[in-house]
């Protein structure tokens, strides 16, 4: 019965990072301005790839073989991600983050 209940949530949590993935493209597609175009991929394919990054822990630990490194990539993810994504558009908007 564990087996199923976790086989469960594995999937579900894949299938939610495959559809914020997918999410994160089509904004990527259809927005128009770079801002705009930059915010929706960003945050979309962040969350995509944190669920299928704790979906691995979660697989990982419960087989009884870890997942630290695991946690340390959605770690790493979720600070330089939107670090990321604000220095880019502060670059484009010719703000401060482009000037030393």
């Amino acid at each position: 019965m564990t087996d199923t209940l976790v086989d469960l949530l594995l999937s579900l949590l894949l299938v939610a990072g495959a559809a914020f993935a997918l999410l994160g493209s089509w904004a990527l597609a259809r927005l128009d301005d770079f801002a705009k175009r930059l915010h929706g991929p960003s945050k979309a394919t962040t969350l995509g790839v944190g669920c299928v990054l704790l979906a691995s822990t979660l697989a990982l630990a419960w087989q009884g073989r870890g997942g630290g490194a695991e946690l340390l990539v959605l770690a790493f993810l979720f600070v330089t991600a939107p670090v990321s994504a604000w220095v880019l558009v502060e670059v484009a908007r010719g703000g401060s983050a482009g000037r030393r």
